[in-house]
């Protein structure tokens, strides 16, 4: 815990007002404190909305053809590569969906490994 100051005063959290006494854990930053109640809150809120972002994000999966077009943006020729890489990409993404919703049905995907050789490294 942090001392209390000159006058004899106690810290309080700068957040919800609780002094240091009815905290276990007081931290100090600059002019402002915070307990470790408000730490904890802050951190569920924090999971929340991460938790949400990487739903947001796993929702727009791509189609094995739009990540096919998008790598002949930058990919010239080698169409063979570009489709097996593209189905291995959206098999990837979907096995990561499936690991989240992943319930106890015991089902588990086999993940296959990708590799490219060639000349062009």
């Amino acid at each position: 815990m942090t001392r209390p100051t000159d006058s004899g005063d106690l810290l309080k959290c700068t957040f919800c007002g609780k002094t240091q006494k009815q905290v276990r854990k007081l931290i100090a930053g600059g002019a402002v404190y915070i307990c470790d109640e408000c730490v904890g809150l802050c951190n569920e809120i924090l999971d929340e909305e991460f938790a949400e972002a990487a739903e947001a994000e796993l929702t727009d999966l791509p189609k094995p053809r739009e990540i096919f077009d998008f790598l002949g943006q930058y990919v010239v020729g080698q169409e063979p590569a570009k489709r097996a890489l593209s189905v291995a990409v959206y098999n990837h993404y979907k096995r990561v969906r499936a690991g989240d919703a992943k319930g106890d049905d015991g089902i588990e995907i086999a993940k296959s490994n990708v590799l490219f050789i060639g000349p062009t490294g």
